[in-house]
């Protein structure tokens, strides 16, 4: 404390000295006990602070944080921060009187942290930024300014992140880690801001390939195994590679503990399909009806692995269900129009399959009707128009207008719907 009182009082003295104004100073106060004397300088201060007179009140600043460097704290280290900072900005103050601010603004960030506590996290990263910025200090004086800002408020804007990845890029040796804390820093910022291009591009920098960057995020959550946020960056990473093999792991772990988070169970799902693991697959889409059942999308994908199974009924069922808790959605109702394309394909060609494709169609033609955006709906009737039956096929088979033909066991016995003829 006394070494800070020291600083201020050699400043206050130098800027007294250097200061063009003409405007008479009273000297140094001996009794710092006169809060009446105290209050008249603070009311000076505030006056040229007020009127943009940051040259005149810098020594009425400082004679106040001399007096009583706590009285006024909610608001004067703010404005003090402003004038000394203008001034060293300013092209209208000599070269001496910005020397004397440099000399002095280190030590009033940190009388500032004493005095404004509740500000700490705020003065620490001033003080980062000045150090780096106003000085030619060596990068690692900088670096420890900036990292700890951040360990007082991990929150701080990205800009101030990338100030010090940028000090790290720059600084990279065989004999330090500051690439390792860049990949951290960034693959941090990466998932803070997935929709920023400007950090997968700081990070392709940084390494070599994808896979490079992959293996580095793996062993940093395998050195701390039960940290979520560091099996989520490695997870992004892996997904941002298309590596959904690797993604399982952290994956799996992220819902073990955090079973209710619908993003984690999503992703699993995901990769559990991409990878073929079908049941694995359905289990995790289930758990996702369970936790968020309002959610369409969740009720389509366990259709489409229910299809993927081969079993098409439940495909159906559960398409039917997307349509409806989606409003009347009519993607779905696509879906299963592809079912019944799909076992017709499966059938030898004859009247048989025809009315399959027929039931295909008429339920593509449904699905465009419910959405006429819906332009593979519609260009799959067209496609399947010669497979339909004709006029012909009806009255061999002696159906006339308005009889209803069921599907029949010989193609898609699953089925169990019938076609009407036209």
């Amino acid at each position: 404390m006394k070494n800070l009182l020291k600083i201020s009082a050699v400043t206050f003295l130098t800027i007294l000295l250097f200061s063009s104004n003409g405007v008479a100073r009273t000297p140094f106060i001996e009794d710092k006990s006169d809060s009446l004397l105290v209050l008249e300088k603070y009311s000076l201060f505030s006056e040229y602070y007020k009127n943009k007179d940051y040259v005149s009140a810098l020594p009425f600043g400082w004679e106040v944080l001399e007096m009583d460097p706590a009285k006024f704290s909610k608001w004067i280290y703010k404005k003090m921060d402003k004038c000394l900072t203008f001034v060293h900005d300013s092209s209208d103050v000599s070269p001496e009187f910005k020397q004397a601010i440099k000399d002095t603004i280190l030590g009033f960030y940190d009388m500032a942290m004493i005095y404004n506590a509740d500000k700490m996290a705020n003065w620490q990263l001033k003080k980062a930024y000045v150090t780096e910025t106003w000085f030619d200090f060596e990068p690692e004086v900088a670096i420890a300014e900036y990292e700890k800002a951040f360990e007082y408020n991990p929150e701080i804007h990205s800009y101030y992140y990338n100030r010090l990845g940028l000090i790290y890029k720059e600084n990279i040796t065989d004999e330090n880690d500051y690439k390792m804390k860049a990949i951290d820093l960034y693959s941090h910022l990466a998932v803070k801001e997935p929709d920023n291009p400007m950090w997968p591009d700081m990070l392709s920098g940084l390494v070599e390939d994808i896979q490079e960057l992959l293996d580095i995020h793996k062993r940093t959550w395998d050195l701390d195994k039960e940290n979520m946020e560091k099996a989520w960056s490695y997870t992004s990473y892996c997904i941002r590679a298309d590596d959904w093999e690797r993604a399982i792991e952290p994956l799996e772990f992220l819902t073990q503990n955090s079973s209710e988070t619908v993003n984690y169970w999503n992703q699993l799902a995901t990769a559990y399909q991409k990878m073929d693991q079908l049941s694995n697959a359905e289990n995790a889409l289930t758990k996702l009806i369970e936790i968020d059942s309002e959610n369409k999308d969740h009720y389509m994908n366990l259709g489409i692995v229910y299809k993927d199974q081969g079993r098409l009924s439940k495909a159906r069922q559960l398409y039917q269900k997307a349509s409806s808790v989606g409003g009347g959605w009519a993607l779905p109702i696509f879906y299963e129009g592809l079912l019944y394309e799909q076992t017709a394909r499966g059938c030898s060609f004859d009247f048989n399959s025809k009315i399959v494709y027929q039931l295909a169609v008429n339920t593509y033609r449904k699905a465009y009707n419910m959405d006429q955006s819906l332009s593979q709906a519609r260009d799959r009737i067209g496609a399947l128009s010669s497979t339909v039956p004709t006029k012909e096929d009806y009255f061999f088979h002696k159906y006339k207008s308005g009889d209803v033909i069921p599907v029949t066991s010989e193609c898609g016995s699953w089925i169990g719907k019938s076609v009407t003829v036209p």
